[in-house]
């Protein structure tokens, strides 16, 4: 009696690990391992050549070559190359880019033969308490798996953070640096969520892990015009004053991709290591305080109307930025030659 009871307590978990080392073998070759390289300085003409190299994850989500992954870890790179399942490594470009959401779409510039394709699930029937997993390269180690349940859900406006305004899934699930941008899926292998940040006080995975869910990706990703500046910063209000900003908050410019629009238009990013007020950041860098228009203002309204002017540009049109250098206000300006 007592044997047939273990046995059938047994039965369960020895079902689950089969179907989910079956759907991790289905799913795993959609997955890919993405290796950046960047500039330190990313000042125009700079002498500092050394480069900033990172390593994180992503998803296949066309059969043309397109991979959803982590804006933070692709916005501001100069080189993108992407590491499949068997190694064989091929460069890729960014299409669209949307730092407050952290989403990024790349695309390869060679197509692999017998590509294989992540089928993006509906995230709004994801549900608290549902089972999930994680696909991703954690310290480089590449095609990790590590399963949990969806902890929360967060609608936009309902989290004070940088990324309070995207629509976020929390998960206990193992994350940690090179996860960014890898998929999150569900029982049935379906990507319901793309892997964001976590909230750490060691470094490293504490359960506190978010990603951005499959429907705001694809909105912003697939269903808006595709945009790149290759800017990277932050918003500075207290800083403001400090720096002589003659606004109430500027942006502060940390990193540029060569080749990118905020490249052409000779926006210089940072190079001097800070920490103030407990945030770590590079001076020395423009403070961008008017792009198309906008004034920069604390408010997410001021990126997502710089983004829609953007997006609605045409080869030719010109675009302007004003920004703060050396205590002095210029315009820059430059001509957009390709859609991004």
């Amino acid at each position: 009696m007592i044997l047939k009871i273990l046995i059938l307590l047994l039965v369960p978990v020895i079902s689950f690990s089969h179907s989910l080392n079956r759907v991790f073998t289905e799913v795993n070759p959609t997955v890919v391992v993405i290796h950046t390289t960047g500039n330190k300085s990313n000042k125009v003409n700079s002498t500092d050549n050394s480069l900033k190299k990172n390593v994180g994850s992503g998803v296949v989500i066309s059969n043309d070559g397109k991979i959803m992954t982590a804006s933070h870890l692709v916005h501001s790179a100069d080189t993108i190359e992407v590491e499949f399942l068997n190694g064989d490594l091929i460069p890729a470009r960014v299409l669209s880019s949307v730092p407050h959401a952290d989403v990024a779409l790349i695309q390869l510039n060679l197509v692999p033969e017998k590509l294989q394709v992540a089928v993006l699930g509906d995230s709004d029937h994801v549900l608290v308490g549902d089972e999930v997993f994680v696909i991703g390269a954690p310290y480089g180690y590449s095609h990790t798996i590590s399963k949990g349940i969806v902890s929360a859900r967060y609608k936009p406006g309902e989290l004070d953070t940088e990324l309070g305004m995207s629509e976020l899934i929390q998960t206990d699930a193992a994350i940690n640096t090179g996860n960014s941008g890898g998929p999150m899926f569900n029982e049935q292998g379906e990507v319901i969520a793309i892997v964001s940040h976590i909230i750490s006080l060691s470094g490293g995975n504490e359960g506190l892990g978010f990603a951005v869910t499959s429907n705001m990706s694809k909105k912003l990703l697939l269903e808006d015009k595709p945009v790149w500046s290759g800017l990277d910063g932050i918003i500075i209000t207290k800083l403001a004053k400090i720096l002589n900003v003659p606004q109430s908050a500027g942006y502060l410019v940390q990193h540029v991709a060569h080749n990118s629009i905020a490249y052409k238009l000779g926006i210089q990013g940072g190079s001097i290591p800070t920490t103030i007020y407990e945030t770590h950041f590079l001076l020395g860098g423009d403070i961008i305080i008017e792009m198309l228009g906008v004034t920069i203002e604390n408010k997410p309204d001021t990126f997502k109307n710089i983004r829609k002017k953007l997006s609605l540009l045409n080869r030719g049109d010109e675009i302007t930025v004003k920004v703060l250098r050396k205590g002095k206000i210029m315009t820059l300006l430059t001509q957009l030659n390709e859609k991004y």
